[in-house]
């Protein structure tokens, strides 16, 4: 035993330390066995319960909560056991209160994360593209916003488990509009993207997948946070935007519906071509191409300079990926079948000078 009375004098009785540490770690123990035994019998029953279920979004949800769920159990074993000691008491009732809602907090998430997998595998299940970016556009957003504030309540509980930290917690509360105010214009950059994240959640501008143009540069958008979105350019480049600006700023979704598009090939010829033969050429090549969808197909003479001449050759295809390839294809097709049929449309800057003019023989010499 530990003698109190003298503050100079720790007369300590180590047979009975070491038994009352030896009782305890058995409890202990014998409380965590018990606990484990119990979780493996009631997650048997659950098993054979969720295996009767042909949906899969609860075996998402289960595989994911049973590992915080297993601890849980244990820390509800000890809890229990502490009742009846009280040596173990002092030494976990203070542990225990950081340990609940870590526990908490660690179930609630593996249960969205679960939740949103299970989502996400019936999302890629489905046959529209539109509809599947759709779905997860509007699962990895809203996913976020409940991770962070699963995450930030768990913190703000364990945190309020300190004394002194409690202490501050209960007076800021004694201000709450001066400590409103304060939080207010401190967190305004992550409030307004949080609430960018969940409009565009909610309305959604754009979803992932989906082919934009901002700022001059086009390309796939690969995530979306709470505070930014990713887009990945045709050169592997990785472009940072963020959320909010997509609110606020217009920008190009080029597969907003769908991913059919029209586009256009230009061709800048003398104005003495005969554009006839360049339009059946044309038609006849595109339409039988494998790309061409077969809406869109128009052949316009747009613009005539005294120099040239501007030829729109459109066409559309079912992907903008097929578009792209196609407007290449053309434009070298037409290019090459011009050069071998009508080679007089390539544009010449060239002089003409009629009968030739009387001071160049006088140049040449007699």
């Amino acid at each position: 035993m530990i003698n109190n009375l003298d503050p100079t004098r720790w007369d300590v009785d180590w047979n009975v330390l070491l038994m009352d540490i030896i009782l305890s770690a058995a409890i202990v123990t014998i409380a965590a066995v018990l606990s484990y035994g119990a979780y493996l019998i009631v997650f048997k029953a659950i098993d054979r319960i969720v295996g009767l279920s042909e949906n899969d979004t609860d075996d998402h949800i289960i595989e994911r909560v049973k590992h915080p769920i297993k601890w849980s159990f244990i820390a509800i074993g000890v809890t229990l056991a502490a009742q009846f000691d009280a040596s173990l008491g002092l030494v976990w009732e203070p542990l225990a209160q950081f340990l609940r809602p870590a526990l908490l907090g660690w179930i609630a998430y593996n249960f969205v994360r679960g939740f949103t997998a299970a989502l996400e595998a019936r999302v890629e299940a489905h046959s529209n593209p539109v509809a599947m970016r759709s779905r997860k556009t509007r699962i990895a957003v809203l996913s976020r916003i409940f991770v962070f504030a699963i995450i930030l309540i768990t913190i703000g509980l364990m945190l309020f488990a300190i004394p002194s930290v409690r202490t501050i917690g209960t007076t800021m509360l004694a201000s709450a509009g001066l400590a409103a105010l304060a939080i207010g214009a401190a967190a305004q950059p992550a409030l307004k993207s949080l609430i960018a994240g969940i409009q565009v959640a909610l309305t959604e501008p754009m979803r992932i997948g989906d082919l934009v143009e901002v700022d001059g540069e086009v390309g796939r958008i690969e995530e979306m946070k709470l505070s930014f979105v990713t887009v990945r350019t045709w050169d592997e480049r990785v472009l940072i935007v963020p959320t909010s600006r997509f609110l606020e700023d217009s920008f190009e979704n080029w597969s907003r519906s769908n991913e059919q598009l029209t586009g256009p090939v230009f061709l800048h010829l003398d104005p003495a071509t005969v554009v006839q033969p360049i339009r059946e050429e044309f038609e006849r090549f595109v339409g039988s191409h494998e790309l061409f969808d077969g809406r869109n197909m128009a052949f316009l003479m747009t613009e005539a300079y005294p120099e040239s001449i501007e030829l729109r050759l459109s066409m559309s295809a079912k992907t903008i990926g097929d578009l792209w390839a196609l407007r290449c294809e053309t434009r070298e097709h037409m290019l090459g079948w011009i050069r071998e049929n009508q080679e007089s449309a390539l544009i010449r800057h060239r002089l003409e000078v009629p009968g030739g003019h009387p001071k160049a023989g006088e140049a040449g010499g007699p």
